[in-house]
């Protein structure tokens, strides 16, 4: 175990529901710059002053906090740190009046009643959330993962000081602008689509601090995205629910929330599952992450073995 250079209790209200929270983040894990570890998520950030390795374990039952530990970087940066964790685990989130509304539907209500306090996992970066749902466009979690970890390989910054399998940055912006198209494995109508991302955050386009989307001018940075080519409702509204922290975006076209809202008899279809949803109002992200769990997925539990401190 490697000793922490720093530690901090990030404080949130119960109930939280850990394994659909830390199980999406591990599932979806880039190689190189996050993995699941000796019970804990890390993660490679670039903090203030400097590069640092970040590790989060699931809370004990009963707690009301996350433990965050420093294993490399500065002492000094542990409150970003901190700041970060609120973001990335949606721990400022209000469980009790989410869960509230959405067992309202008594068709989520049992849902709700066997999974409360599910949370949003939120990107630590929009940009890179950007990237991320691009990648993962109509391919599986391990195809996108796959994708992810070329490009970190190939143009993030690696870390003085690996911890684990975690030894580079995610590539930031002007490091994915000298992506070129021969070196992505994808379909072409996704090489340009993904190129014409990276030109445009390049170019500032997600350039914003964590944080949720009542800012207004973090709509019109989702406005502008979703005028790219290629940038489709899936993406945009993956990027707005987790990189820009719109609470109520919705992924109805999403083929496990089609299959849960088939199964639940709720839409056969999307475009009656867009419908359906306006019940679900102005927290639909939260009632997608129930969708999410209804049926088997790696992103609904925390990796086998894994037991609580």
């Amino acid at each position: 175990m490697t000793p922490p250079v720093a530690s901090a209790l990030v404080p949130f209200t119960p109930p939280l529901h850990v394994d659909q929270l830390l199980g999406h983040l591990a599932a979806t894990a880039v190689p190189g710059v996050e993995e699941w570890r000796d019970g804990a998520l890390r993660r490679g950030l670039a903090l203030r002053r400097g590069p640092a390795v970040l590790s989060l374990a699931p809370p004990r039952p009963g707690d009301a906090a996350v433990r965050a530990d420093l294993l490399t970087g500065s002492p000094d940066d542990l409150d970003e740190a901190a700041g970060l964790v609120r973001w990335w685990l949606d721990l400022d989130a209000d469980p009790v009046g989410v869960d509230a509304a959405l067992a309202a539907d008594p068709a989520l209500a049992p849902l709700v009643t066997a999974a409360p306090g599910r949370r949003v996992p939120r990107a630590v970066d929009a940009g890179e959330m950007a990237v991320r749902a691009v990648l993962g466009q109509q391919v599986s979690t391990a195809a996108a993962r796959t994708h992810a970890a070329r490009l970190v390989a190939a143009h993030g910054t690696p870390l003085a000081d690996p911890v684990g399998g975690v030894t580079h940055l995610f590539p930031t912006p002007s490091q994915l602008a000298a992506v070129t198209a021969d070196e992505l494995a994808l379909p072409r109508t996704r090489q340009r689509t993904l190129l014409g991302l990276v030109a445009a955050l390049a170019d500032g386009l997600l350039d914003v601090p964590p944080g949720r989307l009542e800012d207004p001018s973090r709509a019109q940075r989702l406005a502008e995205l979703r005028a790219l080519p290629g940038i489709g409702p899936w993406t945009a509204s993956t990027v707005a629910l987790r990189g820009l922290g719109d609470d109520d975006a919705f992924l109805p076209g999403d083929l496990g929330a089609l299959a849960a809202a088939r199964s639940l008899g709720l839409a056969q279809d999307a475009r009656a599952l867009e419908r359906r949803s306006a019940a679900w109002s102005p927290v639909r992200g939260y009632a997608l992450q129930h969708l999410w769990g209804v049926l088997p997925h790696a992103l609904n539990a925390l990796p086998a073995g894994t037991t609580t401190p």
